[in-house]
């Protein structure tokens, strides 16, 4: 059995996705689905089971699960305007603990879902503890599970861990997360509405349009995470595409792939001034130095593959 938490969410989805191309359909989803419009991203899944996390969490820890092939970490609450610490450090700082806990007592390959955000405003982002100046509590309960990790398990004989620190992911999948979802997503639904994309304006030093991420399709995440499984390795990787792109050119190829609409600029808004990454940029040496040579879409693939797959959904 292979098990993916957050397996109704955008990137548990695609693992599960992933995981079903290659002939895997003894899957164990784990979820929250209190919002129940996440069964969107299991329909076309095929899974074995599904249970609750809180109830999942019980039985691994009871060891009553079975043979488990691996884990994908992929539960959290990542909404990164979300200011309760307290909440924020149960789900996705102490429940991680304890499952993390459980798999190294079962011996089972545990694959978690860190993030980017911990690099806060740096201007370097690579794998090292001085780099990392989380700016939300987001940020802080990742940073935490990672030094968690670093601190329990790296020094220790352990099965594998491997911590993933996503950048800007973009892709299918997404719809459920509201404000949350790409700004590839918001685009496409602007302008299929009639308006003009709209981006923030000059800010920290940046033009119009011109602040820049790391924007990785979540196709090429799930990859990376597969190969991660079947290569053995530990450690805590960033997972990003080595290259920084202006939020201009996602804007830029959605109107190109949809053949309308023009980039409007609106002021940069104040609740996200002194907690926001106008850059960022994944030194990807770590994990190519482990083996990884795949190939990451550019904004200018991804975001037109993406934009084609929503018009299909759509029509659909």
């Amino acid at each position: 059995m292979i098990i993916v938490t957050g397996g109704a969410g955008m990137i548990g989805s695609n693992i599960a996705a992933a995981l079903n191309a290659e002939g895997h359909d003894d899957i164990l989803v784990v979820d929250d689905l209190t919002d129940g419009h996440k069964i969107a991203n299991l329909a076309d899944l095929s899974i074995a089971d599904y249970l609750d996390k809180d109830d999942f969490l019980a039985r691994i820890e009871a060891g009553s699960l079975g043979r488990i092939e691996a884990v994908f970490h992929q539960g959290a609450c990542s909404t990164t305007t979300e200011w309760n610490g307290k909440f924020m450090m149960e789900v996705n700082f102490a429940y991680s603990k304890r499952l993390l806990h459980a798999c190294q007592a079962l011996r089972v390959p545990f694959l978690y879902a860190s993030s980017a955000s911990v690099y806060g405003g740096g201007s370097e982002f690579r794998e090292e503890p001085a780099l990392e100046r989380p700016l939300n509590v987001y940020a802080y309960s990742k940073k935490l599970f990672d030094d968690y990790v670093r601190r329990t398990v790296f020094d220790t004989d352990h099965s594998q861990v491997a911590g993933l620190r996503y950048f800007n992911v973009y892709g299918p999948r997404e719809a459920h997360k509201g404000a949350m979802a790409s700004v590839a997503f918001h685009l496409f639904n602007q302008v299929e509405r009639g308006e003009n994309p709209k981006l923030f304006g000059a800010y920290d030093g940046f033009g119009p349009g011109e602040q820049s991420r790391d924007f990785i399709h979540v196709g090429d995440v799930a990859d990376v995470n597969l190969w991660l499984w079947k290569r053995g390795s530990s450690g805590i990787f960033n997972c990003g595409t080595g290259r920084a792109q202006p939020f201009r050119a996602i804007a830029e190829t959605v109107i190109d792939t949809l053949g309308k609409g023009e980039i409007e600029f609106i002021p940069f808004p104040d609740h996200l001034k002194g907690s926001y990454q106008s850059f960022t940029q994944a030194d990807m040496s770590r994990l190519r130095t482990a083996g990884y040579n795949g190939q990451f879409r550019t904004v200018e693939t991804g975001v037109r593959d993406y934009v084609e797959w929503l018009k299909a959904q759509r029509s659909s």
